[in-house]
């Protein structure tokens, strides 16, 4: 979507004021033994306690109200009481909302120690990535120069972006226009303009890294190798840069460490 408003501007930021919450109440709760099912369930909690509904559920009957994948499963891992979390795992937890018609979303990957080096350094490039691509996030620019500021840093780390995969616009429903690459697509000449909200969604893995549907789950994708996701909302602006809103302070670490990062930082030249 476009924000056009201060009025719509103000209920964007409200429903991610509720999925930070979300993410901060699972993400202190990361730990080995925890079943995805229990994490999900916690942060379903923060959301009906707010007035908020899951997106995914409400948009595509998703079978969950929250998505966490671990390790292999890049993103759409459905949660289950049988399946727990163990020293070493990469969760991604990731949450979308709907509020009063507006939908935000966010995502964070933990690494439950004693992790590898690997893995801690797989979830801090995602980070990295993320933070290069919000120097592009202004009007003006192209969306493959996004993509390129994510590979480059993606690379220079020694690891591979997920092409499949990418951002997308957000706002009124889950997935709007445009679709933002995590690589220079030639083909993405879309300039972003003032007021549009795409997500910013650095989906990479440690190894080879050509996305692939599981068909015994349906929902999930998943690589040949661990992957580690960092994803946020950016309203673009005239300037570079982006002031970080309320909603989008970093996560606090659980078990082991996490990539300090939401899908919802936005860069706004409304007053808040």
């Amino acid at each position: 979507m476009s924000i056009r408003d201060f009025k719509e501007l103000v209920a964007l930021k409200e429903v991610g004021r509720i999925v930070r919450l979300a993410l901060e109440a699972m993400t202190v709760r990361v730990r080995p033994g925890i079943s995805t099912a229990d994490l999900a369930e916690i942060g379903a909690g923060v959301m009906r306690r707010n007035g908020a509904r899951s997106a995914p559920a409400l948009v595509y009957s998703f079978p969950g109200e929250i998505c966490i994948s671990l390790n292999d499963e890049a993103v759409h891992g459905i949660p289950a009481a049988s399946r727990r979390v163990r020293a070493g795992d990469l969760v991604k937890l990731d949450v979308t909302f709907e509020k009063d018609g507006y939908m935000a979303d966010a995502a964070v990957t933990v690494v439950v120690e004693p992790a590898t080096d690997e893995a801690r350094n797989l979830a801090a490039c995602a980070e990295r990535a993320s933070r290069q691509a919000l120097r592009y996030a202004t009007a003006g620019c192209r969306l493959n120069e996004v993509g390129r500021a994510v590979e480059q840093e993606t690379r220079r780390s020694g690891f591979r972006v997920i092409r499949e995969l990418g951002g997308h616009g957000i706002g009124r429903t889950i997935h709007e226009p445009p679709h933002v690459p995590n690589y220079d697509d030639p083909s993405a000449l879309t300039r972003l303009t003032e007021g549009l909200v795409p997500t910013i969604e650095p989906i990479i893995a440690a190894g080879p890294a050509r996305a692939i549907l599981a068909p015994s789950e349906g929902w999930l994708t998943r690589p040949s190798s661990t992957t580690g996701p960092s994803v946020k909302d950016v309203l673009i602006t005239p300037c570079k840069g982006c002031h970080e809103t309320e909603h989008t302070r970093s996560v606090p670490a659980g078990v082991g460490a996490s990539a300090p990062t939401l899908k919802a930082v936005i860069a706004t030249g409304f007053s808040p």
